[in-house]
């Protein structure tokens, strides 16, 4: 979910099972706040903005709307799959003469967790850095002027699960269970204890660590782990992140705080931004930017949504191609990106 306050309203949404071959698990929403006079959205195929006027919504099949880009992953990046609904949608934006792009994306997901603990980066890792490396690419070899980015939505990293299990098992001894020549579960048990207090258990689907508290309050420590984006960190930037990982919370309404013993806890859910979209956040102590998660005491599903909010720095128009000219003095304008799975 993107935007600002609500008046003017857009709404993409395509999940169609009649378009599967084209459909995305992506939807976006537009908040533009009536105080703002001068904000446009930009035709992709007139290759020009067009005016914000009441209440739009577009769902469904969306391919001839002209307002967006989006692009859906090609299946050979997520072999593993008979088909994915993972990609990208992008929209431009004029607010107060400063242009950027909203690219809302969603990433694969981590399918085994005894995969992904055998080594890093795993072959998940592997297939999320590749689709991201592809839209980056998109984005910078189009043919339409190159402008600040915004990139927010549900990434799917995970941390160095191999890394983190070694760290929490550090006094702990590795247990295999299977069959067949196929391992199963793995079960940690603390050595030296009178009964072999397990640890922590490893399944396909399970992540069951007896101690929530090291993911919840104590999470400082799972940053040096946190190495999917560091791959990018060439092109891509973030405000520091002072939240719990966003993923994956219990959604039983009674245990706002509690993590599913599913996965291992992950940022998943980001907003990544370009030098250039970083160049627009005004800073000062009347203007801090805040980055931070959503309902952290409440339920919200299984992801916790993100949000960012800051405000434009003045004159922000010196960041576009240097061949256009622009009025002096434009005014600031409030922003808020915020990201909720679909």
């Amino acid at each position: 979910m993107v935007g600002c306050l609500p008046v003017h309203l857009s709404v993409t949404n395509e999940l169609e099972p009649e378009v599967q071959h084209v459909s995305k698990a992506l939807g976006s929403f537009y908040f533009v706040h009536e105080s703002i006079r001068n904000a446009s959205i930009y035709d992709w195929q007139a290759r020009k903005f067009r005016s914000l006027s009441g209440r739009e919504v577009y769902k469904g099949n969306i391919n001839s709307i002209p307002f967006k880009h989006k692009e859906k992953y090609p299946q050979d990046f997520f072999p593993n799959f008979r088909w994915s609904r993972k990609g990208f949608l992008r929209t431009r934006w004029s607010i107060c003469d400063s242009i950027f792009d909203l690219v809302n994306i969603h990433l694969f997901h981590d399918a085994s967790n005894l995969i992904a603990v055998e080594t890093w980066p795993s072959a998940y890792s592997n297939y999320r850095h590749r689709a991201l490396e592809h839209t980056l690419k998109r984005i910078s070899e189009d043919k339409h002027e190159k402008v600040p980015h915004f990139i927010f939505g549900d990434f799917n990293f995970r941390l160095d699960t191999q890394s983190v299990v070694k760290s929490l098992c550090a006094t702990a001894k590795e247990e295999r269970i299977g069959n067949d020549g196929q391992i199963k579960r793995l079960v940690y048990k603390e050595e030296g204890s009178e009964n072999g207090k397990v640890v922590l258990t490893l399944e396909k689907k399970v992540f069951d660590h007896f101690n929530q508290e090291v993911f919840i309050n104590d999470f400082k420590w799972l940053h040096q782990f946190d190495k999917e984006p560091k791959r990018f960190a060439d092109r891509l930037q973030e405000l520091d992140i002072t939240f719990p990982p966003s993923y994956p919370f219990s959604e039983d309404v009674r245990e706002g705080r509690q993590y599913m013993k599913t996965r291992c806890p992950a940022w998943c859910d980001r907003i990544l931004l370009s030098q250039s979209a970083r160049d627009l956040i005004q800073r000062g102590d009347e203007y801090s930017p805040v980055y931070h998660v959503m309902g952290s005491n409440v339920c919200m599903g299984d992801h916790k949504p993100i949000y960012l909010y800051f405000r434009l720095v003045p004159d922000t128009a010196r960041y576009l191609s240097r061949s256009r000219t622009h009025p002096n003095g434009f005014s600031t304008a409030p922003l808020i990106i915020r990201e909720t799975s679909v």
